[in-house]
């Protein structure tokens, strides 16, 4: 086995071991419409590629910078609570 495939079974056994009871979800697209802006200036804006911020809007990052977040609200004119959203996994 390679470094990388055991670095990456090693995450997937993390991540199984750290379920959440949960899911944040970012609600980008819908600050994106309530600002008539797209994806490319605020990427811009806040600093980071397109398919970070992409990744940011599909769910499927992982983490999120403080400094990112910021960025992002300073972009938008918006609170933290206008980005993000709280959804628990039903069982």
């Amino acid at each position: 086995m390679k470094k990388d495939e055991a670095l990456e079974v090693l995450d997937e056994m993390r991540e199984e071991s750290l379920a959440l009871p949960g899911e944040m979800i970012f609600n980008i697209d819908v600050m994106l419409a309530k600002r008539k802006m797209r994806v490319g200036d605020l990427a811009d804006r806040v600093g980071i590629t397109i398919s970070n911020l992409s990744i940011l809007k599909n769910g499927k990052a992982k983490a999120i910078k403080v400094s990112t977040l910021i960025k992002l609200c300073d972009a938008l004119d918006c609170q933290p609570g206008d980005l993000l959203e709280y959804r628990k996994i039903s069982n």
